[in-house]
């Protein structure tokens, strides 16, 4: 998977949907019937072919809301010229000119962490809606394939925006608009994507064949960078001629992105038969809200633990999701890097999050899954807190710290995943991962909204830092005090599978 944003993290790939078409419904939850999973063996290119969207889906977590389009839209591109060159002249002893542009970037930063803000809570108000009904009606390829072309015309349609004089201010409006739209499509495609998991890999495969699509992201997105870096970005002129003017190079860029996913998005729709309609009366959004506050209601009687922790982990997750969303924008208005140093600064912490979160895998099997999130949001507090102290020492200061953040967020999403495994009661495991997705998306506006708050009462945008800081703090106090299982304790078992038709 790539590196997570407010859309991504709220849907994790490796997460079996609590109700998967393909299940039979007196198997164990998470496992596939028999012609299921012994298909899925006979057939591995549709292991590939499903991968193949977690590679593509890079284009748009990489490329659009992180490392390069959200970047460019918060620059100094779309500031002023004649105010931008004002500032240059003022040099490092700054003026009023410097404070000026410095004042229209944190506006910017804002606008984009309100947009996000807005996206994030129609996300939460629809997904649960959309996976319910999904669920009871089948056909996931079909949906999946629908959303996600709307996510590529969008993707696209940002090759319109561009940083003309007298629309500076309407272009970067234009920018969060279309940006906003494509995360709630990206998003609503995301549960059914998650949906079609169990149909090609068994409970006991399920790790795995998530795992690939995890490792399949974050390579889709190192090899994306790189091509967009040594062909548009970084030269002065790149492939077919193009160059940064009117921004054209980060325009091009995008138009590569929305290709590149749709290429990829494609062999899971041909190679994977999709689910048959289901004859099933669809349920109604009230229908749909009365099932998810019966399932939050039993899990309160039943696992108070485990829901508290659902609750904790939702709010620190958005905190691990916004250290991503905005950790380029900060790069770019906070530290100066350029467009070239902010890709090859995403590329290492593609890198260093995937390196870090494989050693922390190790790790969390010796000393517990709560330990290692807890040791994460600590040190995610602390290199926070010392980049803003530190925000005008340099761009060395964001190199060192900014890699720190990305080596403790990997390991904080994985072993939150493992602490769930082993909260779930026995038989369960679907069910609360498919909680674990929809508390994530119910609190995937907290991160924007703290940023862009801590960004207009201050005015700078090097605040919006502490802002996120704001969310991990609130969900490390919620996790600290839970009482959950220790480091031995073994992932919940499958029940009986009579029990689990009882139920």
């Amino acid at each position: 998977m790539t590196i997570p944003t407010a859309a991504a993290e709220s849907a994790p790939a490796d997460v079996a949907p609590s109700a998967p078409p393909t299940v039979d419904a007196a198997a164990a939850p998470g496992t596939t019937t028999p012609g299921a999973t012994s298909e899925a063996r006979r057939r591995p290119g549709q292991i590939a072919a499903w991968a193949a969207w977690d590679w593509g889906s890079a284009a748009f977590n990489a490329v659009i809301t992180t490392f390069v389009f959200t970047r460019w839209l918060t620059s100094d591109a779309f500031v002023d010229p004649a105010l931008v060159s004002a500032a240059g002249i003022e040099g490092a002893d700054g003026g009023p000119s410097t404070d000026a542009v410095a004042a229209v970037l944190a506006t910017h930063s804002a606008w984009l962490g309100w947009g996000l803000t807005a996206a994030g809570a129609l996300i939460a108000l629809v997904a649960p809606v959309v996976g319910a009904r999904a669920d009871a009606a089948g056909r996931h390829l079909r949906r999946l394939g629908r959303l996600t072309a709307v996510t590529v015309v969008l993707c696209a349609a940002m090759f319109l925006v561009r940083p003309a004089p007298d629309a500076l201010a309407a272009n970067v409006l234009l920018g969060l608009t279309l940006l906003a739209l494509a995360n709630v499509a990206f998003e609503l495609a995301s549960v059914h994507y998650n949906a079609l998991l169990p149909t090609i890999a068994s409970g006991r495969t399920l790790g795995r064949v998530s795992g690939l699509g995890w490792g399949a992201g974050y390579l889709g997105g190192i090899v994306l960078l790189l091509v967009l870096f040594v062909g548009f970005i970084n030269p002065d002129v790149g492939w077919f001629g193009v160059t940064g003017e009117d921004g054209l190079d980060v325009r091009v860029s995008v138009l590569v992105a929305a290709g590149w996913f749709a290429l990829f998005a494609t062999p899971v729709l041909l190679a994977l038969p999709d689910s048959p309609a289901s004859t099933t009366p669809r349920p109604g959004v009230v229908a749909s809200y009365r099932a998810l506050a019966r399932d939050v209601t039993g899990l309160w009687r039943e696992a108070r633990g485990t829901l508290l922790f659902l609750l904790a982990s939702a709010v620190y997750r958005d905190g691990l999701a916004g250290v991503f969303t905005f950790g380029a924008v900060i790069a770019s208005g906070t530290f100066g890097f350029d467009a070239s140093q902010v890709v090859l600064f995403a590329i290492a912490a593609n890198v260093v999050a995937g390196v870090s979160t494989v050693l922390a895998g190790f790790l969390d099997d010796r000393v517990g899954p709560k330990a290692v999130i807890v040791a994460s949001l600590v040190g995610l507090l602390g290199t926070g807190v010392a980049l803003f102290v530190l925000h005008d020492a340099g761009q060395g200061a964001f190199w060192v710290g900014g890699l720190a953040l990305c080596a403790f967020v990997g390991p904080a999403q994985s072993s939150s995943r493992s602490l769930l495994a082993r909260l779930a009661p026995a038989g369960r495991t679907s069910e609360m991962f498919g909680l674990y997705a929809t508390t994530g998306r119910a609190a995937s506006f907290l991160a924007p909204l703290a940023f862009s708050v801590a960004v207009t009462v201050s005015g700078s945008q090097h605040w919006g830092i502490l802002g996120i800081m704001v969310v991990l703090l609130a969900g490390l106090v919620a996790l600290l005090p839970l009482r959950l299982s220790g480091p031995d304790a073994p992932p919940a078992a499958p029940s009986d599978p009579t029990q689990d038709a009882q139920r």
